[in-house]
């Protein structure tokens, strides 16, 4: 007797619908996150104490780093500069100019009279000193980059014949940038308390600092909440010469 063939489906492995698909992909993905993770902390929390400072090293250590290549970058171009005057035969009017030409580029140091101005944070437990202002915020403790920032302004105001930013020299291509608080000067990182000296003339220096309507206003949160404010006066200080890169960099387009 023939048997009939079974017409009902046979049993096997069931099929993948798209939803169920799809959340094995994004377990699968969820798991190379983990593994990545992991093998990027080597079993280290990401977040511990322990990582912070040695990224603080990290930046301490670059910026000495940066300060070793400005001083060798200085030696260098002194000998090269040697060099070229030896082999292009000037004369003392062209090295005259050339000196120059160099002390008004701020490459050269600078000695003369001058004053030196000191900002430092308030203390972190610091409460308002005057009756009636508020009680301060995290940010009115601490120095900002427009304090710096009026600071110099104010000294060039006063006809400062060469700046200083603790032991940087300012040339016509600085900036003083402040990345919360800590200060980046080309290159070099530096924390409080910040120290700006001039050369020129006292007077008209201190009276550039007097006038200045933003340092006013930052001496308003001096009396009120304790910031450091110190101006020293200097018969003779002498400013280093700059001795970074003197490249310009500037933006290009991108060729189609």
């Amino acid at each position: 007797m023939s048997t009939s063939a079974d017409s009902s489906p046979r049993p096997g492995r069931p099929r993948l619908r798209p939803a169920r698909l799809l959340t094995l992909v994004v377990f699968a993905l969820a798991g190379m996150l983990f593994w990545l993770s992991f093998d990027t902390a080597r079993g280290t929390n990401l977040r511990s104490d322990d990582s912070m400072l040695r990224l603080s090293d990290l930046i301490q250590e670059r910026s000495h780093k940066n300060g070793a290549q400005d001083d060798r970058n200085a030696t260098l171009r002194e000998e090269v500069d040697a060099l070229a005057r030896r082999d292009n035969g000037s004369s003392k009017a062209e090295d005259a100019k050339l000196k120059s030409l160099e002390k008004n580029a701020g490459t050269k140091p600078l000695s003369g009279q001058g004053v030196s101005v000191t900002l430092t944070d308030a203390p972190p437990n610091a409460t308002a000193k005057i009756p009636g202002v508020p009680e301060p915020q995290p940010n009115d403790l601490v120095i900002h980059q427009q304090d710096l920032q009026a600071v110099v302004n104010a000294l060039w105001h006063g006809g400062a014949k060469g700046i200083k930013v603790m032991d940087q020299r300012l040339i016509s291509t600085s900036a003083v940038r402040c990345v919360g608080n800590t200060l980046i000067l080309q290159g070099r990182v530096y924390s409080p308390p910040y120290k700006v000296t001039a050369v020129g003339n006292r007077d008209a220096l201190n009276n550039a600092l007097t006038a200045s309507p933003a340092i006013q206003n930052y001496l308003q949160y001096v009396n009120a909440y304790g910031l450091g404010w110190k101006v020293d006066q200097h018969e003779a200080v002498t400013l280093p010469g700059y001795s970074g890169t003197v490249d310009l960099h500037y933006a290009q387009p991108v060729k189609p």
